[in-house]
């Protein structure tokens, strides 16, 4: 008689959890019969683990992005969809993520993924970066998950650890906007800001790398504007506030959810019912979706006039901001400060506004009390050696962590060799931080600044351009021990930026495109080359 060997139960724990042989073999085995799950399994991280059995503390887990392919946010969801195919569920769920583990929805990718298929997470339109595209797919594969019996959420007793004051979304500390200034010269076509908060009595213990996520409140005229097309009072009694009040702090007004098009099409009929129901179903009948906020939304069906309690219910939580930290607390622990891009573009004959970038660019007053909290760092972080050389590569707002970096490295004395790359569109009017970034440069605590401007001549210069350009150097740096770090767009400039680190690698280095390639990925690996990316 043949035996059928037992499939080998999988590993759900990261390799630094303090378990011996014995509890990792039982704990493996109690989360694979939870789970339903024999192979394939993604590792729990260290917060999944100690959030599904109390009383655990476990060291950060290790990084799983060799086996995450998809895990890249410059690549379109259908591709990670496909990249993640055939893979057990709660992978599949993380594949649908923006990818960024930017923190704006509590955790990062990987955990907010386990944290649905756990059921200790029910809101699956927490993605920001992810939008309607995450939220939809993340309700598809939900509909997917069939775990015979009770839930796994039911079966483990589920004790949230809560995280100090300021060191998550869910607990939000007050600081005070205390100065705000515009970085572009008057003629820019740009509109950035450097701003500053006073944390003094946050207790936030934050590092160089970490960002900082701010509750928004959405544009005034927006809020009236809504109202006045919902045709209800702004003092109509929502969960004991006002309306007004809801629709200023608490939910988003873009973009326009699926949930607020199956509302519609409960409220009108004929062709309008047909449009309401494919928005909700993620079709674009008419080739507006991708235009649709709420107000656009109301204005499409105008005439419809929902209650105003089932109107919050339809619509999204507003989700807090991340921005890179530009400043260390070595130089100042009482300040942290961000370079931000107000967002301005009009569709049609409608100015719409970043809600996040605009309320801390014109709207938020200094001297406002702003409710925020620290994101720390995951895999962005100065060397630990302070002797190691330091390539940055930070175009517009991608500059900022790398004017902290400098800061620290200033103020601890940091042996080790800077080199800056910084691009924009105009050196005229584009320079952020122009004075403080020459005034480094000519006492030599930065060694190199390479600056790329896109608009001063006829042809095009990005940051990639200087870097092949000065590929010789760069790659002796790099033979040197140098960390490379890059901060920025994901979907071109990241890209456009490893393209050419990897030529350079060739060319320089004598390799082929392959070998050079594998290079570039040992880098990563060692955690020499880190991005920052959105």
């Amino acid at each position: 008689m043949s035996i059928t060997p037992r499939p080998p139960i999988p590993s759900f724990l990261p390799e630094n959890a303090p378990f011996s042989p014995e509890q990792r073999a039982w704990l493996n085995g109690l989360f694979a019969g939870l789970y339903g799950l024999t192979e394939g399994v993604m590792p729990l991280s260290a917060q999944a683990v100690a959030q599904l059995v109390p009383g655990i503390a476990l060291a950060p887990a290790t990084d799983v992005d060799d086996d995450t392919p998809w895990h890249d946010p410059a690549m379109p969801l259908a591709e990670r969809m496909r990249m993640a195919e055939g893979k057990p569920l709660p992978r599949r769920m993380m594949a649908a993520m923006a990818q960024q583990d930017c923190g704006q929805c509590g955790y990062n990718c990987k955990d907010y993924s386990a944290a649905i298929f756990a059921e200790t997470e029910d809101r699956l339109n927490l993605c920001v970066p992810g939008g309607k595209e995450t939220a939809r797919m993340l309700k598809q594969l939900h509909a997917e998950r069939n775990v015979p019996g009770t839930s796994p959420a039911a079966l483990v007793p589920v004790k949230t650890k809560q995280a100090a004051p300021g060191m998550s979304c869910e607990h939000p500390v007050i600081a005070m906007l205390a100065q705000r200034h515009r970085l572009n010269k008057v003629g820019s076509l740009k509109e950035t800001w450097h701003v500053e908060f006073d944390i003094a009595g946050c207790d936030l213990d934050y590092s160089v790398g970490d960002s900082l996520g701010i509750f928004p409140v959405n544009d005034p005229g927006l809020v009236d504007a809504v109202l006045d097309a919902l045709g209800a009072p702004p003092d109509f009694p929502i969960g004991g506030r006002k309306l007004r009040e809801t629709l200023s702090d608490g939910v988003s007004l873009s973009p326009a959810p699926d949930m607020l098009f199956q509302l519609i099409s409960y409220l009108t009929g004929g062709e309008r019912k047909q449009k309401a129901k494919a928005l909700a179903a993620g079709q674009d009948p008419d080739g507006d979706a991708a235009t649709l906020d709420v107000l656009a939304a109301l204005q499409k069906f105008e005439g419809i006039r929902p209650d105003p309690e089932a109107f919050i219910e339809a619509l999204d939580p507003l989700q807090p901001r991340i921005y890179s930290i530009s400043s260390s607390p070595k130089v100042d622990p009482e300040r942290v400060s961000l370079t931000v891009d107000a967002v301005r573009y009009a569709v049609g004959d409608r100015a719409r506004l970043g809600v996040g970038s605009t309320f801390l660019g014109n709207r938020a007053e200094i001297g406002q009390q702003v409710r925020i909290y620290l994101q720390k760092a995951q895999h962005f972080a100065l060397p630990s050696d302070p002797s190691k050389p330091i390539i940055m590569v930070g175009p517009g707002t991608g500059v900022a962590p790398f004017r902290a970096f400098l800061q620290e490295r200033l103020a601890t004395q940091a042996p080790g060799p800077n080199w800056l790359y910084f691009g924009h569109q105009r050196s005229d009017y584009d320079f952020f931080y122009e004075d403080e970034l020459k005034a480094m440069r000519e006492t030599g605590h930065l060694g190199r600044l390479t600056l790329a401007w896109s608009r001063d001549g006829d042809e095009k210069i990005y940051v990639q351009h200087r870097m092949r350009d000065e590929g010789r150097d760069l790659w002796a740096w790099i033979e040197h021990g140098a960390h490379i770090y890059v901060c920025g767009d994901a979907l071109r400039m990241a890209k456009d930026v490893e393209r050419a680190l990897i030529e350079v690698v060739a060319e320089h280095g004598k390799r082929n495109p392959e070998d050079a390639a594998r290079y570039v990925a040992e880098l990563k690996k060692n955690d020499r080359y880190q991005v920052d990316v959105y």
